[in-house]
Protein backbone atom coordinates (compact mmCIF):
# COMPACT_ATOMS: atom_id res chain seq x y z
CA UNK A 1 0.00 0.00 0.00
CA UNK A 2 1.02 3.08 -0.98
CA UNK A 3 1.85 6.14 1.77
CA UNK A 4 -0.16 8.33 -0.38
CA UNK A 5 -3.62 9.64 1.60
CA UNK A 6 -5.87 9.79 -1.36
CA UNK A 7 -5.01 6.02 -2.51
CA UNK A 8 -5.25 4.75 1.32
CA UNK A 9 -8.66 7.20 1.88
CA UNK A 10 -9.68 5.05 -1.29
CA UNK A 11 -8.61 2.03 -0.32
CA UNK A 12 -10.36 2.70 3.17
CA UNK A 13 -13.36 3.17 1.72
CA UNK A 14 -13.66 -0.08 -0.41
CA UNK A 15 -12.57 -2.23 2.85
CA UNK A 16 -15.36 0.05 5.03
CA UNK A 17 -18.46 -1.39 3.12
CA UNK A 18 -20.96 -0.74 6.15
CA UNK A 19 -22.24 3.19 6.27
CA UNK A 20 -21.97 5.09 9.25
CA UNK A 21 -25.01 4.90 10.65
CA UNK A 22 -25.26 0.65 9.91
CA UNK A 23 -21.74 0.49 12.20
CA UNK A 24 -23.04 2.32 14.69
CA UNK A 25 -26.04 0.46 14.82
CA UNK A 26 -23.73 -2.79 14.73
CA UNK A 27 -21.92 -1.71 17.72
CA UNK A 28 -24.55 -1.74 19.76
CA UNK A 29 -25.23 -5.06 19.40
CA UNK A 30 -24.07 -8.29 21.91
CA UNK A 31 -23.27 -9.84 19.13
CA UNK A 32 -21.20 -6.92 18.32
CA UNK A 33 -19.58 -6.31 22.37
CA UNK A 34 -18.63 -10.33 22.57
CA UNK A 35 -16.65 -10.72 19.22
CA UNK A 36 -13.21 -10.25 18.51
CA UNK A 37 -9.71 -10.69 21.24
CA UNK A 38 -9.18 -8.41 24.20
CA UNK A 39 -6.05 -7.29 25.62
CA UNK A 40 -5.06 -8.53 28.91
CA UNK A 41 -7.98 -6.06 31.77
CA UNK A 42 -9.51 -4.64 28.44
CA UNK A 43 -13.56 -4.46 28.56
CA UNK A 44 -13.21 -3.86 24.86
CA UNK A 45 -12.10 -6.08 22.08
CA UNK A 46 -9.83 -4.41 19.85
CA UNK A 47 -12.00 -4.88 16.81
CA UNK A 48 -14.59 -3.03 18.62
CA UNK A 49 -13.04 -0.42 19.75
CA UNK A 50 -12.00 0.06 16.34
CA UNK A 51 -15.13 0.39 15.01
CA UNK A 52 -16.05 3.52 17.32
CA UNK A 53 -12.98 4.50 15.91
CA UNK A 54 -13.72 4.21 12.34
CA UNK A 55 -17.25 5.99 13.14
CA UNK A 56 -15.42 8.76 14.23
CA UNK A 57 -13.48 9.23 11.19
CA UNK A 58 -16.55 8.96 9.03
CA UNK A 59 -18.39 11.89 10.58
CA UNK A 60 -15.13 13.49 10.27
CA UNK A 61 -14.38 14.82 6.91
CA UNK A 62 -11.09 14.08 5.22
CA UNK A 63 -9.32 17.70 6.10
CA UNK A 64 -9.40 16.70 9.39
CA UNK A 65 -7.44 13.67 9.13
CA UNK A 66 -4.46 13.38 10.52
CA UNK A 67 -1.74 11.03 10.49
CA UNK A 68 -2.56 8.97 13.17
CA UNK A 69 -6.20 8.59 11.19
CA UNK A 70 -4.27 7.76 8.62
CA UNK A 71 -2.65 5.19 10.22
CA UNK A 72 -5.66 3.66 11.36
CA UNK A 73 -7.00 3.53 8.11
CA UNK A 74 -4.13 1.40 7.04
CA UNK A 75 -4.57 -1.04 9.96
CA UNK A 76 -8.10 -1.51 9.04
CA UNK A 77 -7.62 -2.29 5.07
CA UNK A 78 -4.76 -4.86 6.25
CA UNK A 79 -7.48 -6.41 8.88
CA UNK A 80 -10.22 -6.40 6.78
CA UNK A 81 -7.38 -7.76 3.59
CA UNK A 82 -6.41 -10.88 6.23
CA UNK A 83 -9.81 -11.45 7.35
CA UNK A 84 -11.62 -12.03 3.98
CA UNK A 85 -8.73 -14.19 3.12
CA UNK A 86 -9.81 -16.80 6.24
CA UNK A 87 -13.26 -16.81 5.42
CA UNK A 88 -14.58 -19.97 6.81
CA UNK A 89 -16.34 -22.72 4.49
CA UNK A 90 -20.07 -22.87 4.58
CA UNK A 91 -22.84 -20.14 6.19
CA UNK A 92 -21.19 -17.15 7.66
CA UNK A 93 -23.75 -15.36 8.64
CA UNK A 94 -23.93 -16.04 12.07
CA UNK A 95 -20.25 -16.62 12.60
CA UNK A 96 -17.99 -14.70 15.16
CA UNK A 97 -15.68 -14.57 11.60
CA UNK A 98 -18.41 -12.14 9.74
CA UNK A 99 -19.28 -10.20 13.41
CA UNK A 100 -15.20 -9.54 13.83
CA UNK A 101 -15.21 -8.24 10.66
CA UNK A 102 -18.50 -5.66 11.22
CA UNK A 103 -16.93 -4.41 14.49
CA UNK A 104 -13.96 -3.01 11.58
CA UNK A 105 -16.63 -1.82 9.40
CA UNK A 106 -16.67 -4.31 6.67
CA UNK A 107 -20.27 -7.05 6.14
CA UNK A 108 -18.77 -9.98 4.19
CA UNK A 109 -22.65 -10.33 3.03
CA UNK A 110 -22.52 -7.05 1.02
Amino acid sequence: MSDDRDEIAAEFHRAVNMTVRELEHWLTTEESKSAGQKADGASESTGHESGRRIVALLHRGKSDWGDDDYAHMRKVIGYVHRHLAQRPSGDVRETRWRYSLMNWGHDPLK
